[in-house]
């Protein structure tokens, strides 16, 4: 029997615990099911309904169930909540150079924008058994943490989106730092009236970019201006749109932090299609440091965020974990810096 091995205390004839290795039938009989069901959720197949799944997971972990036999193979599940863009480029790099040092095969998923990928992805992480999973931007339900660490899968998220349990790994960067330091850079310049695209309000890097912008214009005795703050989507078009609409207003801003790169980018186009010169007319910093922000005509401005050591610091965690190395359980958060990337695309404000 490929499965094994718990040590839940169960009672004797007078009631005394006794200890012993439970077995599918005990599993089965704790639970109010047949062992075949109980197997069927060890094994990830889909025909279990929702509430029977849950009650023998519960029971599972009540017993200290661990399944053991070896896995399937060397893999490890990297997912991201949109799989599209130059920022998963950068995560995907950094991962795959540990995975290559570590003889482990990426295995490479979206939930399709959602936050939280459903249970057939899960149910499929079960099936394959990996050495670990990476979330990017995304985390998970708590049902679904139960199960990864009740067939001992080991999981991390890089940047979370959201809050989360204070057990649940995770690697981020230091976006509040990175926030103040844009925005310091620019009034350093001589920007007094400066604006913000930010991310969307739900994630918790975008709210603590645009804390760190509030906190710099508030020690520098400058206020804060609700009318110089729109939000929208990490992407270019919602930078280029935004943009315009910071850009058009009657007392429009001398520079302009962005929540990342592609939005930047997008209020580089807005600033073209309004005859406005970068960096003479108007400043932009960015957020991120991908390898476009080098290559865009004037090179942007921006923080950088280090995205691929990320990835590398939440896979050794996993591997970590994976190994039972008692110093990864004991350090399970980790921020890495961002820094300031000065390049062409910001300048004092014009006198005109």
């Amino acid at each position: 029997m490929p499965y094994a091995t718990p040590v839940k205390p169960t009672a004797g004839p007078l009631g005394e615990p006794i200890r012993g290795a439970a077995t599918l039938a005990d599993i089965a009989r704790a639970a109010g099911v047949s062992a075949s069901t109980v197997s069927k959720v060890l094994n990830a197949k889909g025909d279990v309904a929702a509430a029977t799944r849950e009650r023998v997971e519960a029971v599972l972990r009540e017993y200290g169930y661990r399944r053991r036999g070896p896995r399937t193979a060397p893999l490890l599940d990297l997912v991201f909540h949109e799989l599209q863009s130059a920022w998963s480029l950068e995560v995907i790099r950094g991962a795959e150079k540990v995975a290559q040092e570590e003889g482990l095969s990426l295995v490479l998923s979206q939930s399709e924008g959602r936050s939280t990928p459903g249970q057939s992805w899960l149910d499929g992480v079960l099936a394959r058994r990996p050495t670990g999973v990476l979330l990017v931007l995304s985390k998970l339900e708590a049902a679904q943490c139960r199960q990864l660490t009740t067939r001992g899968i080991p999981f991390a998220v890089i940047d979370p989106d959201g809050e989360l349990d204070v057990d649940v790994p995770t690697v981020g960067a230091t976006n509040w730092q990175g926030g103040l330091t844009a925005t310091r850079h620019l009034i350093q310049l001589g920007h007094r009236r400066i604006g913000v695209v930010a991310g969307p309000s739900r994630m918790l890097c975008s709210r603590a970019r645009l804390d760190g912008y509030r906190a710099a214009l508030e020690t520098a005795g400058l206020r804060f201006d609700p009318k110089l703050v729109v939000a929208g989507e990490f992407h270019h078009d919602e930078g280029h749109r935004l943009g315009k609409e910071l850009l058009r207003s009657e007392d429009r801003p001398t520079a302009v932090v962005a929540g990342n790169d592609l939005q930047a980018l997008g209020v580089y186009e807005a600033a073209r299609e309004l005859g406005l010169r970068i960096p003479q007319d108007l400043s932009v910093v960015g957020f991120d440091d991908l390898p476009v922000a080098r290559w865009v005509g004037p090179p942007l401005t921006t923080i950088r965020q280090p995205l691929a050591e990320m990835a590398a610091a939440a896979l050794h965690m996993v591997i970590g974990l994976a190994r039972g190395d008692e110093r990864t359980r004991a350090a399970t958060r980790i921020e890495l810096a961002t820094e300031l990337v000065v390049r062409a695309s910001t300048a004092p404000p014009s006198k005109a």
